[in-house]
């Protein structure tokens, strides 16, 4: 057998291993085969499927942004337009890679329920538009396959009795047990649909627009790794799964990060790396910390996971003015898999999600943090718990405005305090990501919510292009002194090596007023101890409580000004961050 025959040999077993995990044994062969074929004109990665030594995709100068493609606007260009001049005249050396939220024809949810998977939202541009943007920064796109449209042609077939979309959706009968479901939303699991036949239930984990595939059929599985290999060949490089976590049901369960969820990630995983071997896949699996970090898998499922429980903890510790529970996660969370690792954020297009911090934070703080952020002009979106009623599922509110104040009261360190906010993000291990909003400090939207009475349009701002780079250009506006300071940060950190996304991370006890933590680049040239005020006041810091060799000479990266070690301690003033290091 040539070598080629053999890695082929290789790659189906591995493949047949997962395919028949979800489908079966007496399956599995045939399933096997149909997934080769939608990839098979195409000639595999030199690399080999048994590599066990995990490439990296990432170094110190990942920066990720986050935005919608019509985020900001123009009556001259079409909004994909706009943007990637936005991009290149603001972002570009600064960012390398830009996540565009759904660009596809949708019906409801701002892009999430797709009527069309292969076509671009004629609103706001086309693919040549997309290419553009892909070919200046790495693109991050959402496969959307938990649900589709339910004016999608799939559905429409399903209501009509037509193939293939008639066996594309997942149908319960009325009596069946869904207690134990688990899902984001308040809203009716099943909805009542006419077919020509007859009356189905169809399972909607998130709206009646949004109806959920049937993963048991293979097909769908087929379907969808075709619509995958056509954003590849269009350029998108990485790939969010977007409410990945629900896609596989069991009733009787609760129907969220079962088994064959997994396996299909792996299987999407293998398959795409025989051909596409630079491509990178992220999990977006908003739920308690234990279950996010599952989908690493054995370095064979999510390159990258979002650390979902950082929003919640670092708002409810600049809130309070006290780091233990920023502190104790920070303790406990593992080291990403080499060959993986985390996307920070503090905000994203979609609330602050409360469950990452279910068990974290205590139910009674939780509840006065929710108060002051309503006070601050938030919402509260809820989810449906079987026997108990609703419980807060997210906080609706720009990042920017929930720094307002703390617990006591609002204050004149809201800038201090979101900046703060951003430098520990930017820190951490792994790689950073700023939602657009966040890096505009936008404000609420209240216009925008009282207009779709959705209360996620809090956080969407949409910016006339004009008046943002008036508002960029005016140095005495909030938009201005952030955006650039932020630029500031992105670019003194994508040149240190212990910010690498895998460098090493300890989490250092400095006492309740103060969050830290010490990175070393992966070849130990380099540290840097990364040291925050999470209060308004004025706070003393023992130098003793660092480990500064005495041998090495000291800087602070931020202020860009040595560290004077005479001195028995260090007075960092409200909400001051230090990026101390012995090698800039």
């Amino acid at each position: 057998m040539d070598v080629l025959s053999l890695k082929k040999e290789q790659y189906h077993s591995r493949l047949n291993a997962h395919v028949s995990k979800v489908y079966g044994e007496e399956n599995s062969e045939y399933i096997t085969e149909k997934i080769m074929n939608v990839f098979g004109d195409i000639q595999p990665c030199e690399k080999e499927v048994t590599d066990i030594d995990p490439k990296l995709h990432w170094d110190e100068t990942d920066v990720c942004l986050i935005t919608y493609g019509n985020s900001i606007l123009s009556s001259k260009e079409a909004p994909l337009q706009v943007l990637y001049k936005f991009l290149i005249r603001h972002l570009k050396g600064v960012i390398k890679s830009v996540h565009i939220l759904p660009f596809f024809p949708y019906s409801s949810d701002d892009g999430f329920a797709v009527i069309d998977y292969k076509k671009v939202n004629d609103e706001l541009g086309n693919w040549k538009d997309i290419t553009r943007i892909s070919n200046q920064f790495k693109l991050m796109a959402d496969l959307v396959i938990n649900h589709i449209s339910s004016k999608s042609k799939w559905f429409q077939q399903f209501i009509k009795g037509e193939e293939p979309g008639v066996n594309y959706f997942f149908e319960v009968k009325e009596d069946d047990d869904i207690s134990e479901v688990i899902r984001p939303r308040s809203s009716p699991l099943l909805q009542t649909v006419e077919t020509s036949r007859g009356k189905k239930f169809v399972w909607c984990t998130f709206s009646f627009d949004q109806v959920d595939l049937d993963f048991s059929n293979p097909d769908v599985l087929i379907e969808v790794l075709k619509i995958l290999r056509f954003y590849l060949e269009n350029g998108v490089q990485i790939i969010r799964l977007d409410a990945i976590a629900f896609i596989w049901k069991v009733i009787g369960t609760p129907c969220i990060n079962l088994n064959e969820t997994h396996e299909i990630i792996k299987i999407l995983r293998l398959v795409v790396e025989r051909y596409f071997s630079n491509v990178v896949f992220v999990t977006e699996t908003n739920v308690p910390n234990l279950e996010n970090l599952k989908y690493f898998g054995n370095t064979n499922e999510a390159h990258i996971i979002y650390s979902f429980s950082l929003p919640p903890l670092l708002l409810h510790a600049l809130w309070k003015g006290e780091s233990e529970y920023l502190t104790n996660w920070s303790m406990s969370l593992p080291p990403a898999p080499y060959g993986c690792t985390y996307l920070n954020f503090t905000a994203s297009h979609d609330g602050i999600g409360l469950r990452p911090a279910e068990g974290i934070i205590s139910d009674i703080e939780i509840d006065q943090l929710i108060s002051a952020m309503k006070s601050y002009g938030g919402e509260i979106t809820t989810r449906a718990i079987n026997d108990v009623g609703e419980r807060p599922y997210e906080i609706n509110i720009t990042w920017f405005e929930a720094m307002k104040g703390t617990s006591a009261g609002v204050d004149e360190y809201q800038i201090e305090r979101f900046l703060c906010s951003q430098i520990i993000m930017l820190g951490l291990e792994g790689i950073p990501a700023f939602y657009l909003n966040s890096l505009l400090a936008s404000e609420n939207d209240l216009q925008k919510f009282a207009e779709t009475n959705h209360k996620r349009s809090i956080n969407r701002k949409q910016w006339n292009h004009d008046e943002l780079e008036d508002r960029i250009s005016d140095m005495t506006s909030k938009t201005c002194k952030v955006f650039y300071e932020l630029k500031r940060l992105i670019s003194i950190r994508t040149k240190q090596k212990a910010f690498h996304p895998n460098a090493t991370q300890y989490t250092l006890q400095l006492g309740s007023s103060v969050f830290g933590y010490w990175r070393q680049s992966i070849h130990r040239g380099q540290s840097i101890f990364a040291i925050h005020n999470l209060t308004a006041e004025v706070v003393k810091m023992p130098i003793a409580n660092i480990n500064l060799i005495c041998t090495d000479n000291w800087n602070d990266l931020i202020a860009w000004e040595p560290l004077d070690l005479s001195q028995d301690s260090l007075s960092l003033k409200p909400y001051q961050c230090l990026w101390i290091t012995n090698n800039f």
